[in-house]
């Protein structure tokens, strides 16, 4: 199941799935540790002798978020038991802090007792063994912990605190959990449990007929007991409705910092590249670690996750929110790339948020010999990315403590990894991390990257290595017109592979990366040779169903749904669907021009989840999300998108 609402401040990330529960807690990196891990922080209503979870299908419900904002704005109502709840949930923007409030109206005719139940089904850092939740009558509170991860949970309603409580055991010798007391609407008052547990707290109210009254929750995260009795009260001391307005007012502030010309895009378009700045922000760790994803049902399906940092997603991530107006959020990416970037002059596969290496399956040994377990376009988009970062910050005091550590030993690899027959990079895996060869996509990204690398040589007098970097990346763009470029098919091959004997054998299959060529700067976006490729693409890897969308390349197998590869090349993807929307900006001579651009940017937004979150694909017969989402990727690329077709836009009017 997707998560369809997320709230984070750079440490603390929340997830919430379609009906409304927690299902991901992530604290003190965004990605890592997760102390909920798909399990389920719910919410259940009991009145008249019934009770309800609000994730049963009786329920309906509405999910969205206050506009411009981190603050969610859900509903749920149930007719069978005429309540009606409005839900408002927000992170604290510095405060380790989730705030909830509830207005609870009775929608029937008589008065009515009511009790909220909210369930906690922690397992901190990722683990049920070793847990503890107990009640605390000093504050009134439930507190769950292990080791130096500290959680309180608190409320009030009516002035008044938490009503009932228990915690207890969970899934072990036959316990379901402590969940299941709630569902009599009354809760024992067991006060501590140790091991795999849970707890359950309850809020009463009374109403008359069409009354509503206001429920304040909140769940403070810490290191230690001193910690989140700090926030909790913090809390009480500030009034949680008026921290709910902060955090509300903040975003809003946070949002629209720059005031755009939108030229003819829609308000849904507009509206669509707002929540896209805000789901970036939420995976964006403090530590500088950009986060990929953090959804946790991916688990179902991979036994792995996709809360890692991969440098590419990251680099890339980088250039749009700097495009954007936010280059005081991407610098500490770059100062995170400095800290992991191996002795030899790469970056590896992928990371943890705090800086250790990621799980992999790129081999060091392979056939009999030693290779390094790269994608070698990772390396080179951290220094393009960068290149981009200083065009538009201008610190060179921030670049000058990254040059000689990051830009000069990156480069200086870029230009002995390669071969010397072709002048092509040598073999690396390709950015969708399935095969090990010599790309189009990495090598363009490549050319990027040591041309950025030369510039920032010539920004510090250094022309020796400005001319070395700019003579290996015209080195590479020959090679690439020569090996990777085919004039029978009038476009770009997805690669080559090299044998043992030095014998390149061509991968003519499509590919929707080769929008690199132009992207990264090998070749110009209207060269002739450009221009065939993305037809190609346009023609050969749309799918030609009512969903539409660009596939990853022809007969892509991930998450495949039709084996009928002539309708469907592959499922549909954000990203690629956009990047062909970016070749059209870029070769656009009018306005009018720009209107395929425009309708792709419609499309996407008019495919967009419920409450404005992107996934990595669509299903490419009915439009719903398949694979993780929000993906970080496809947020940043729609925020690139949006602002290359306002600047060509207003350029051209």
């Amino acid at each position: 199941m997707p998560r369809h609402l997320v709230l984070g401040n750079g440490r603390l990330l929340v997830n919430f799935d379609q009906g409304l529960n927690i299902r991901d807690l992530y604290y003190p990196h965004v990605g890592w540790e997760n102390h909920v891990g798909g399990h389920r922080l719910g919410i259940g209503v009991w009145v008249d002798g019934s009770f309800s979870w609000v994730d049963d299908r009786c329920w309906r419900r509405k999910l969205s978020y206050l506009q411009d904002t981190l603050v969610t704005n859900t509903m749920a109502v149930h007719d069978g038991l005429g309540i009606q709840l409005l839900m408002y949930d927000a992170v604290h923007f510095k405060h380790q802090l989730l705030l909830k409030k509830v207005i609870i109206r009775n929608l029937w005719e008589r008065k009515r007792e009511i009790r909220l139940f909210f369930s906690h089904d922690l397992s901190i850092d990722g683990t049920e063994v070793g847990d503890t939740a107990l009640y605390e009558p000093s504050v009134n509170a439930i507190f769950h912990y292990k080791r130096n991860r500290y959680f309180l949970i608190n409320g009030s309603l009516n002035g008044s605190s938490i009503f009932q409580y228990a915690v207890g055991t969970k899934r072990f010798r036959g316990a379901e959990g402590t969940w299941r007391d709630a569902e009599d609407g009354w809760l024992e008052g067991n006060p501590i449990a140790q091991g795999s547990v849970d707890s359950v707290v309850s809020f009463r109210t009374f109403l008359e007929p069409g009354q509503e009254e206001v429920l304040h929750y909140w769940i403070a995260v810490g290191n230690s007991f001193h910690d989140v009795k700090k926030e909790n009260f913090y809390v009480i001391h500030n009034s949680p409705g008026k921290l709910m307005r902060k955090v509300e007012d903040y975003w809003r502030t946070w949002v629209n910092k720059k005031k755009w010309q939108w030229g003819d895009l829609p308000p849904k378009v507009q509206e669509l590249f707002k929540r896209s700045l805000l789901v970036v922000r939420t995976q964006v760790d403090d530590g500088g670690a950009i986060i990929a994803a953090n959804d946790s049902d991916i688990l179902k399906e991979a036994r792995d996750h996709y809360s890692y940092m991969w440098p590419r997603d990251g680099a890339l991530v980088v250039v749009a929110l700097d495009k954007a107006g936010y280059p005081e959020i991407t610098s500490r990416f770059f100062q995170f790339c400095t800290n992991v970037l191996m002795e030899g002059g790469y970056l590896l596969h992928k990371y943890n948020p705090d800086g250790s290496v990621g799980s992999s399956w790129h081999p060091w040994f392979l056939n009999g010999k030693t290779q390094l377990p790269i994608q070698e376009d990772e390396t080179a988009l951290v220094i393009y990315a960068l290149w981009n970062h200083f065009q538009i910050q201008k610190d060179l005091e921030f670049i000058s403590r990254l040059y000689k550590p990051l830009i000069r030993k990156a480069a200086d690899f870029m230009v002995e990894y390669r071969d010397a027959a072709t002048g092509l990079p040598l073999e690396s895996y390709d950015l969708w991390e399935e095969r090990r060869g010599i790309f189009t996509f990495t090598c363009a990204t490549v050319y990027g990257g040591l041309v950025a690398a030369g510039q920032f040589a010539r920004l510090f007098g250094d022309l020796y290595l400005a001319e070395r970097y700019e003579q290996a990346a015209a080195e590479i763009k020959e090679g690439m017109l020569e090996q990777l470029y085919s004039p029978s098919l009038g476009r770009f091959l997805r690669g080559v592979y090299l044998d043992d004997q030095g014998n390149l054998t061509r991968d003519f299959t499509l590919e929707s990366s080769l929008y690199a060529v132009w992207s990264f700067g090998v070749l110009p976006p209207d060269d002739l040779r450009v221009v065939g490729t993305m037809c190609s693409i346009q023609e050969g890897l749309w799918v030609k169903t009512d969903v539409g969308g660009i596939a990853r390349y022809t007969n892509d197998y991930y998450f495949r749904v039709s084996d009928d590869i002539e309708t469907v090349p592959g499922n549909p993807w954000f990203i690629c669907t956009l990047w062909l929307a970016r070749w059209h900006i870029a070769i656009a001579t009018s306005v009018e021009e720009m209107q395929i651009a425009r309708t792709t940017l419609e499309w996407a937004s008019d495919r967009a989840m419920e409450a404005g979150l992107l996934s990595e694909q669509l299903h490419p017969y009915d439009g719903s999300p398949i694979s993780v989402a929000p993906l970080t990727w496809s947020h940043a690329t729609f925020i690139e998108t949006v602002v290359d077709y306002v600047n060509k836009y207003n350029q051209l009017w």
